[in-house]
């Protein structure tokens, strides 16, 4: 059984900024952040790891200012994950209960979850989560807890999250080299829907879209199930870069320009208002006119309501988005972006912050929505700790223990001697029937 904890600690490696916070959920169920640290990101680029020292450097700091001002002095953290490789995709599995009984079990669906990390998937992949949707029990459709029906057959649809396994092992690796373990990893969008999305948002059908500095990530939830991810490969920083080469400016001059004058409507600019940037080594100053930024500013950011609208609809759930859009992440704070991206999609725009679930009150910093996927990775780091049979951290466990086995196996070079020296016999004529039955029925009081 997974011991109690009274904290937990996560670790947000974005292209911007990386942050490092430990928070704990009190007995109102809200999450307290004991502890916040930032830095700038400099080896992260599109939300996967590039440069390894720098990256282990940025994080170090972090790490250490948190443990400084939580006083906890933390060995394990939940890390979110994104990045172009991320991808999902959707899945059916069934089992058949036999004749000896007709009562669903718990093991049963986790039983359905471990063949779901079976499915095959293209060399140099992983699969990351897989996410229950809904359930078939014989011919009734749409249940969303089967445990204790009565039935003969099992169906579950899934929602698969797969990512590079190299840009999964660099994150492990930097975070390794801090003296931390990654407890799990958790893709960004759904640390970010935990922390802004409301149940009723997801009841209704919700698109969370979270615009950070190098990636867009996309979560559409309908009926309580999440139905699509996505990770799209550029963000804030694309916006930067046009207003970077459009006025023929610093990089940094082009960052502040767009969060202190940027809007992501020209017509709603003002055409008499210019600012002032200062010349490079003595040059001439330059004037942008506010207008000029504007425009500048909503082409880019229509590339992305482009893009994002493009995954809505893969998802299958364009018409069924009564709660519309919620934007959070960076990008969300330009001025104007809700009005843009409802005049170009439709639908019902707001802007996401992540003090849904947060206790008291609340830091003016932390509750920016560019914190989102930081506190959400907290949300979520903590529903994972805190639940023992929790669906995806028992199918984790089963992948480890699965590891285990097949390592020792190599030791050892034989099965038998492996199962005996693990389980002892009478378990081994159950692992060789099925290895995944043998763990729901004895895995859960290993760890």
């Amino acid at each position: 059984m997974r011991q109690k904890v009274n904290y937990v600690a996560a670790i947000d490696i974005g292209t911007t900024k990386i942050v490092a916070l430990v928070g704990k959920v009190n007995e109102n169920n809200r999450l307290e952040i004991l502890g916040m640290s930032k830095t700038v990101s400099k080896g992260v680029k599109r939300g996967v790891v590039q440069h390894i020292e720098e990256t282990v450097s940025a994080i170090r700091h972090t790490v250490e200012e948190a443990e400084k001002q939580s006083g906890i002095q933390f060995t394990s953290v939940f890390v979110g994950i994104a990045g172009q490789h991320i991808k999902s995709i959707k899945n059916r599995g069934y089992v058949n209960l036999g004749h000896d009984r007709d009562e669903i079990l718990q093991m049963d669906i986790d039983t359905l979850i471990t063949d779901m990390y079976k499915i095959p998937i293209e060399l140099g992949e992983e699969i990351i989560h897989v996410l229950p949707q809904n359930y078939i029990v014989d011919n009734e459709t749409g249940v969303k807890n089967p445990v204790g029906m009565s039935g003969r057959r099992l169906e579950g649809n899934f929602h698969i999250v797969i990512g590079q396994i190299d840009s999964a092992k660099n994150i492990e690796k930097c975070v390794n080299r801090v003296g931390l373990r990654v407890e799990q990893l958790i893709l960004e969008p759904l640390a970010s829907s935990a922390s802004v999305l409301t149940d009723d948002e997801k009841e209704a059908g919700v698109a969370l879209v979270d615009i950070g500095g190098g990636t867009t990530d996309v979560a559409v939830f309908y009926d309580d199930s999440i139905r699509h991810t996505a990770v799209i490969p550029f963000g804030g920083n694309v916006i930067t870069r046009d207003i970077k080469e459009g006025c023929k400016i610093l990089g940094r001059h082009a960052e502040a320009l767009k969060t202190q004058f940027g809007s992501a409507l020209g017509d709603l600019a003002p055409e008499d208002k210019v600012v002032t940037i200062p010349g490079i080594n003595g040059r001439e100053p330059k004037e942008i006119s506010f207008k000029n930024l504007a425009y500048i500013i909503q082409m880019r950011m229509e590339e992305i309501i482009d893009a994002v609208m493009f995954e809505i609809e893969n998802s299958g759930c364009l018409d069924k988005l009564g709660a519309g859009i919620v934007l959070t992440g960076g990008g969300a704070l330009l001025s104007h972006v809700a009005q843009l991206v409802r005049f170009h999609t439709g639908m019902d725009v707001r802007i996401g912050y992540p003090t849904e679930y947060l206790a008291g009150e609340v830091d003016d910093e932390i509750s920016k929505p560019q914190y989102a996927t930081s506190v959400g990775l907290l949300l979520k780091g903590w529903e994972l700790l805190g639940k023992d049979t929790e669906v995806s951290d028992t199918a984790n466990k089963k992948k480890r223990y699965f590891k285990e086995i097949t390592e020792e196996e190599e030791k050892e070079g034989m099965l038998a001697e492996a199962g005996e020296n693990r389980v002892g016999s009478n378990i081994l004529a159950a692992f060789k029937r099925r290895i995944s039955d043998m763990f729901d029925e004895r895995g859960a009081d290993m760890e």
